[in-house]
């Protein structure tokens, strides 16, 4: 007699999500190789026991790396048509660069003391609607990569009053000493750019 299958479906309603392997499955010999590091992807419930995997509520995932920062459009920055003018949304992204940096405990200027600066290696940007006088603005900036010597931000820029996409741009930026050669990134400098484990 054919066994009867159980169809479930997923629930993907907001709530606390729960993984459990039971304990007769992880007994199975073809399972029980899938489960038999202890550098397990999941928080082990036990020292040395694999048995019960479980997604603990206590451990939760390291919130995006980004920070906003809102201001209004100034006269000066506008061109003749009225319009922003292209290369000022290039300074509202190291605007950007630099709060997010003061936001993960020191400011850039405090950087350059240290003996590191940031040379910007790569820059892409595309243009999606145009900005006007008085218009206020928001600059949102996003950690995408951190490497030894390398780091790359993302940029989103939109109306802050109707949240109306702007420009998305990204750059890539190299560490320098005081001499402008590349350069590693010291452990306190580092620690900004590190997600928390």
């Amino acid at each position: 007699m054919p066994q009867k299958r159980d169809y479930r479906t997923l629930d993907f309603s907001p709530g606390e999500s729960q993984v459990r392997v039971r304990h007769d499955v992880t007994w199975r010999s073809k399972h029980a190789r899938i489960l038999v590091s202890s550098c397990s992807l999941y928080k082990q419930s036990g020292a040395g026991d694999l048995r019960r995997v479980t997604n603990d509520s206590s451990v939760v995932a390291p919130p995006p790396l980004y920070h906003d920062v809102e201001f209004r459009v100034r006269y000066a920055e506008t061109d003749q048509m009225g319009v922003v003018y292209h290369t000022n949304y290039l300074v509202w992204c190291e605007v950007g660069r630099t709060d997010f940096i003061r936001a993960r405990g020191m400011s850039y200027a405090d950087m350059e003391r240290a003996g590191i600066g940031l040379a910007v290696s790569e820059l892409s940007a595309r243009f999606h609607a145009a900005a006007r006088y008085d218009n206020m603005i928001r600059v949102r900036t996003t950690l995408a990569e951190a490497r030894s010597r390398r780091v790359v931000f993302d940029y989103l820029i939109i109306r802050a009053d109707t949240g109306d996409r702007l420009v998305t741009a990204r750059t890539a930026l190299i560490a320098v000493d005081a001499n402008g050669r590349p350069t590693s990134f010291p452990s306190g400098i580092r620690a900004l750019f590190e997600r928390a484990e």
